[in-house]
């Protein structure tokens, strides 16, 4: 018999009755049922259920062991009696009699529990990953992470996809967040950077030829942590084609994406034809250029039932301002006082003034509208307000006003408030879709100046003619996001591979053919020599499993991520390079200034 186990622990099944086996595993949990001793024994395949009795000459050695102990056992399996099968558990039907128990490796008192999964402080969590990796719903998700990942490039390998590496120590690119930097040792006072993204590598391959790259690839940006964001690096479904359309990217990628989120979705719905959202359609009627259409609300333009109107708050705005519009967020079975009143509270807890209501109830035979303003601005209005939303008795609308560039993310956040209060979001399915016609460049203002409002690589609608006659805020972009559930899950872009149009798009932030040569030479000086139209995107992996998982943050779908604060707990990164190694870099630290 193998030193350690004949069997994993979740292989044992009735038909092994009578066998002699041998397991191995950590110490789930012990239980001592009036001498009986009952010892859960896991691995990463499942959990078997020991039993020593004390006639066991393994009972002994029973005795002694504790949770996350490692230890083997021999021993005979049995079928439970009927009343005491676990049907939640593949080995429930059966239990191995111990004969003879090893401890392997005894454990210290545990840091934070493994059995149970109770909530525990994260840097805790964090600071001993090795302890929760142990835990079953983190252990699965990360599984999950790898099988979702070996199915990615399955379906990228079927569609004719070739996999490349592309490099790590690169060059610093304007990807949009900063750069972790690398000191050169061989050449002092310079540096490498760590790809935010293979951007510009993976045109270079369309370039050279390749036509179909995709990579699993690791990316790095310094940036603080959020929820659905990881500081310092993470992974994407990176590709790129040639000769293509982005309608031939969507084609060819949304059987991708929807075929692995059907493969993992244990049975809810996924959609099946993304809709293709422009993104100023997406702002106006979601609030958000990554809305959650599981949602069902959508926002309308109501302006001129309250240009002249009564309710002079509205009215005096319109009237002042050319910029200002009134957004409706209709809200079906919000109709009472108390939850339009939760709703005021909310938005003054944003910061903003209030929200202003109208709420529908029948009076005997009579449907009509209550609060504040359909008080102002009368039946009429209030009445045209309810048939334009498709409102009717019990239900709500609410109303958001001023310069929409200002106040969307506001009624959006309103918008998305309201579906969750009222349950009105379906959170049993996956629902994708397509945001389209990105702007091309947005005003900055704290610089005071034009910026690129996405990836700065993408081809403008128009082309050079749009450059060159179109205001540049005016300016779409052959850009794209795919989005789930309220997430962006990919982004990308028909690139821009005419070098001439390259400097103009760059001169409008500011920057010279000669900063352009400077900073992106290696592409400005390929697409000089023959570059196929080409367009890709990146999905983000940690994100799309996050989702597939229900985990509620991805730190929950990585194996080793950092806390917070960007700092690695189990490893004690960031720390403070030795004297010898700042030498042998030619770097000094200088100390932070005290604020």
């Amino acid at each position: 018999m193998h030193r350690y186990r004949s069997h994993t622990c979740a292989a044992l099944r009735k038909s092994d009755a009578g066998a002699t086996v041998r397991i191995s595993g950590w110490v789930h949990r012990v239980r001592d049922h009036g001498g009986l001793l009952f010892i859960d024994l896991r691995d990463h395949y499942g959990i078997t259920q020991v039993v020593a009795d004390p006639d066991s000459p393994a009972f002994k050695a029973a005795e002694t062991v504790r949770g996350e102990w490692v230890i083997r056992v021999d021993g005979v399996v049995k079928e439970r009696m009927v009343e005491t099968i676990n049907a939640n558990l593949g080995t429930g039907e059966i239990e191995v009699f111990a004969q003879e128990i090893e401890v392997l490796s005894a454990a210290k008192e545990l840091p934070l529990p493994v059995f149970g999964e109770p909530d525990y402080p994260e840097d805790v969590r964090l600071k001993y990953r090795f302890l929760d990796l142990r835990r079953d719903t983190l252990h699965r998700n990360i599984v999950k992470r790898t099988q979702v990942i070996a199915d990615m490039r399955r379906r990228m390998t079927e569609i004719g996809f070739a996999e490349y590496a592309t490099p790590i120590l690169t060059a610093s690119s304007p990807e949009g967040a900063r750069d972790f930097l690398v000191p050169s040792r061989i050449h002092p006072g310079q540096f490498y950077a760590l790809p935010q993204a293979p951007q510009q590598y993976k045109q270079l391959l369309m370039v050279a030829g390749f036509d179909r790259y995709f990579q699993i690839a690791p990316c790095f940006r310094d940036e603080d942590p959020r929820a659905d964001r990881l500081p310092g690096e993470f992974y994407q479904l990176d590709l790129e084609m040639s000769f293509v359309t982005q309608e031939d990217v969507w084609d060819t990628m949304e059987p991708v994406m929807r075929g692995v989120f059907e493969q993992f979705a244990e049975g809810k719905p996924v959609t099946q034809k993304f809709r293709r959202i422009p993104h100023a359609e997406a702002i106006r009627t979601y609030g958000s250029d990554k809305p959650d259409l599981r949602n069902p609300i959508e926002m309308q333009d109501v302006t001129g039932h309250f240009a002249g109107s009564g309710f002079k708050v509205f009215a005096g705005m319109i009237a002042s301002n050319p910029k200002v519009e009134v957004w409706a967020i209709p809200a079906k079975t919000g109709g009472s006082r108390a939850f339009c009143d939760r709703m005021n509270s909310w938005a003054q807890g944003q910061g903003q003034p209030g929200l202003g209501y109208i709420f529908w109830r029948k009076e005997g035979d009579v449907l009509e509208g209550a609060g504040p303003i359909a008080k102002n601005i009368g039946p009429e209005r209030t009445e045209a307000i309810r048939i334009q939303m498709g409102l009717d008795d019990g239900d709500a609308c609410f109303f958001a006003a001023g310069d929409p560039a200002k106040f969307y993310k506001f009624a959006g956040d309103a918008r998305t408030r309201a579906g969750e209060e009222l349950n009105l979001v379906d959170r049993d399915r996956f629902e994708l879709c397509w945001i389209v016609d990105f702007p091309f460049y947005e005003w900055d203002e704290d610089a005071k100046k034009v910026e690129f409002a996405h990836n700065p690589f993408s081809m403008p609608q128009g082309g050079m003619e749009a450059l060159e006659t179109q205001d540049p805020l005016t300016l779409k972009a052959y850009q794209y996001d795919l989005v789930c559930n309220g997430f962006e899950i990919a982004s990308g872009s028909i690139r821009n591979q005419s070098p001439e149009l390259m400097v103009k798009a760059f001169e409008k932030v500011g920057l010279s053919q000669a900063d352009v040569e400077e900073r992106f030479g290696g592409l400005y000086r390929a697409f000089q020599y023959g570059a196929p139209p080409h367009g890709g995107m990146a999905a983000g992996v940690d994100r799309v499993i996050m989702l597939i998982v229900g985990a509620k943050n991805l730190r929950e779908v990585a194996l080793f991520p950092m806390n917070q604060q960007a700092q690695d707990l189990l490893m004690g990164a960031p720390s403070p390079a030795s004297p010898a190694q700042m030498r042998e870099l030619s770097l000094r630290a200088i100390p932070a200034k005290a604020e």
